[in-house]
């Protein structure tokens, strides 16, 4: 999964696409899923490029720890104290559709 500066998340961390924000700061970027597969879904994303998970290194275990925070902060928020999911795709065969690391939070 070759990385597209011109992905749809580049593109809404760029500010060329519109997106309904949950939360926001110089890390990381959560927003709703245009495409829900729940009745809360939630994409939690870094600012920083990372494509897969597989490309996480050692050197991102904060910002990667920091997207979980993100999204418990989104959970509660959202009034999802009664249970949600946290899910990682990653790769082609993964189920992963955009070549940029981000987290789904589903619940509802």
């Amino acid at each position: 999964m070759a990385y597209d500066p011109n992905n749809v998340f580049a593109r809404i961390l760029r500010g060329e696409i519109p997106c309904k924000k949950v939360f926001e700061n110089a890390h990381a970027l959560a927003f709703h899923d245009i495409r829900p597969q729940a009745p809360v879904h939630v994409l939690v994303i870094p600012k920083k490029v990372i494509r897969t998970h597989a490309d996480i290194t050692p050197a991102d275990a904060a910002l990667i720890g920091h997207l979980h925070v993100v999204a418990a902060k989104a959970a509660a928020d959202l009034g999802l104290a009664d249970g949600y999911r946290v899910v990682v795709n990653s790769g082609d065969r993964g189920g992963q559709t955009v070549p940029h690391l981000h987290v789904h939070l589903l619940g509802g």
